[in-house]
């Protein structure tokens, strides 16, 4: 399935590497001026990179690149004038109120069939708004939980501790903040995440399978904030 997300990826900036090409020969020959449709088209940037997002995901990211659609088509219809400029003061609290019921039915859409075990204890249970925690988890049966984060910082430390039967599963949401969680350098990470507009950055280096001790799945959502997992 990666493979062929590639290809399709590869084919699809190709096609459109293609295209710009072909614009450019134009305007070399007097045949069209390639200034004037960027000056008027430029939003269309936003809705190529959005299909891309698409394609290279596999339509797994979604709603990122549903954002980048939505963004280019709403510049490019104001710039054609189908649009009134003051459709962008309507659109904002629309959009904010889409990210909230996408976050909500998304586990409808995105079941985990089977590849990250539940959560069988709240060993991890935070919620932070508007302020910032550090928290160093010692549980030697650490069994999963969550962490819910709204405008500040956590750092999780898991460096020194272990899995209940050397896995387990846990949520992390941040919404206009930052958290970063510390494992074990033998532990693998197993990642699930949706951001928008947000980042989420796996920065733990990977050990050969003969030396995976434990398991640890991170099911993450980024609204307007990063989270970063780490050695």
């Amino acid at each position: 399935m990666t493979t062929h997300r590639t290809h399709s990826g590869r084919i699809f900036w190709g096609l459109i590497l293609i295209v710009v090409g072909v614009l450019f020969l134009l305007d070399r020959l007097e045949k069209y001026d390639f200034g004037y449709l960027i000056s008027h088209y430029w939003p269309a940037i936003f809705i190529i990179i959005g299909l891309s997002i698409w394609i290279n995901s596999g339509f797994r990211d979604f709603v990122g690149g549903f954002l980048f659609i939505i963004f280019g088509t709403v510049f490019l219809l104001i710039r054609l004038d189908i649009l009134e400029h003051h459709f962008w003061y309507y659109f904002w609290p629309v959009l904010i109120i889409f990210f909230g019921i996408w976050l909500i039915i998304k586990p409808v859409f995105r079941p985990n069939g089977g590849k990250f075990p539940d959560i069988k204890e709240d060993d991890l249970n935070i919620s932070c708004v508007f302020s910032g925690m550090k928290r160093r988890v010692e549980s030697q049966n650490f069994r999963g939980g969550k962490a819910d984060l709204v405008f500040g910082g956590l750092d999780l430390d898991f460096t020194a501790a272990k899995l209940g039967s050397n896995q387990a599963t846990i949520h992390l949401s941040v919404v206009f903040g930052g958290i970063e969680v510390s494992v074990p350098r033998d532990w693998k990470v197993v990642i699930d995440g949706t951001p928008i507009l947000g980042a989420i950055d796996d920065k733990h280096r990977s050990v050969p399978e003969t030396e995976v001790k434990a398991t640890l799945y991170v099911k993450a959502s980024a609204v307007f904030g990063a989270i970063t997992i780490k050695d």
